[in-house]
């Protein structure tokens, strides 16, 4: 597939600031504009073309013996991905929502004595842990873990090499291991979204499917709908038949064949749940839909896996509404729609992913080729 010409907004990585960072759950004195304002004309920027994406053998799974939930979790995953023994870790955790940093430290000793160089990404097979202190336990595996940023997380955190970046070898070419929890509400809850994201894979590489929608969603929520000036221009793609859709938040139950849902808001709008299709990727810019407790009263990414999306994102603590601590829309589509699986996809849209929890299943690749068809014409 050729490079997809996407809108981005200027600066580093393509990502740009607010005038002033403010905490995503905060309210501001900044008057409203109606979620149906237009916005203005965007700058065009290419993701990279796409060389390949990750396979089940460049996984690497690790199962929580503590946690009857992730060993029945884990097996099934096993199962269900053809996983070779060598490719799976298990170990022992403590079961509450942050590990300190020595329970980290033995962790991260753990995988990398058992994992070779031959492992590009890993699936954790529980919902909590999620953090290490205030870094998600995603960011920390990957970018190691960042006891500064903790005296202030609304500060910049460290940068991901990995964003918006064309490899599909991130440990032999880059040297950090995405993570992604196999996190749902319950048992089959997960089970239900291992089994979305394997029925996904090529679905959307066949020929003559109808078009999938992805749902950039409109708010008056000022500190959380920061990302609307990241949304690319409405309309179909036809070469990869996507329908790019503009929508109030509160329209998006009535969306049919979702693949993408983006938006800023408290809870995620969710009920009644939307038409997603195998594989769908939603997430909501708030100050803690990575705690996965919701011990914060807001929403979490665990509400988009039980409406049925299959993969999703959200911060772990306060990390202010800097655009770069948040999925770019436009990259999360870019890729995905290249065939990158939902890891990746979701990885390489986040240019300060510190603070990052990525939930779902990794390997989900609806717009993979497929033997089970043709791929879609281009125009």
């Amino acid at each position: 597939m050729r490079e997809l010409a996407l809108v981005l907004a200027p600066a580093l990585g393509a990502v740009a600031l607010p005038a002033v960072a403010q905490p995503a759950s905060a309210a501001t004195g900044v008057a409203a504009q109606p979620a149906s304002a237009a916005a203005p004309p965007r700058p065009v920027l290419l993701v990279p073309r796409l060389a390949g994406r990750l396979r089940a053998a460049d996984i690497g799974l690790v199962i929580n013996l503590d946690d009857p939930a992730s060993v029945a979790v884990g097996e099934h995953y096993i199962v269900a991905r053809g996983l070779q023994s060598a490719q799976v870790l298990r170990v022992r955790l403590p079961l509450r929502p942050a590990l300190d940093e020595t329970e980290f430290n033995t962790l991260v000793q753990a995988i990398e004595r058992h994992f070779g160089t031959q492992t590009q990404a890993l699936a954790l097979a529980w919902t909590a842990p999620y953090a290490v202190g205030c870094n998600a336990i995603t960011g920390a595996l990957a970018l190691g873990y960042d006891a500064a940023l903790c005296r202030n997380s609304c500060g910049a955190s460290r940068v991901s090499r990995y964003f918006n970046h064309a490899t599909h070898r991130p440990q032999a070419r880059l040297g950090l291991r995405p993570a992604m929890l196999l996190a749902a509400p319950s048992v089959p809850a997960a089970i239900a979204m291992i089994d979305r994201g394997v029925a996904s894979d090529g679905q959307l590489a066949l020929r003559g499917r109808p078009p999938v929608t992805a749902q950039l969603l409109l708010t008056d929520d000022v500190p959380r709908r920061v990302r609307t000036v990241l949304y690319p221009e409405p309309g179909l793609r036809r070469s990869v038949g996507v329908d790019v859709q503009w929508r109030p938040a509160a329209e998006l139950p009535q969306a049919r064949r979702v693949l993408v849902a983006i938006t800023g808001s408290v809870q995620a709008p969710v009920l009644p749940p939307p038409d997603w299709v195998a594989g769908g990727l939603g997430d909501h810019l708030t100050s803690f839909g990575g705690d996965l407790l919701g011990t914060h009263g807001q929403g979490t990414a665990l509400d988009w896996i039980a409406s049925g999306a299959t993969a999703s994102h959200g911060s772990v603590s306060e990390p202010c509404n800097h655009l770069q601590k948040f999925p770019h829309p436009q990259v999360l589509l870019g890729h995905y729609a290249q065939g990158a699986t939902a890891i990746e996809a979701y990885w390489k849209s986040v240019a300060w992913p510190q603070q990052s929890l990525f939930i779902g299943e990794p390997l989900a690749a609806p717009f993979a080729p497929s033997s089970a068809g043709s791929p879609v014409q281009q125009p």
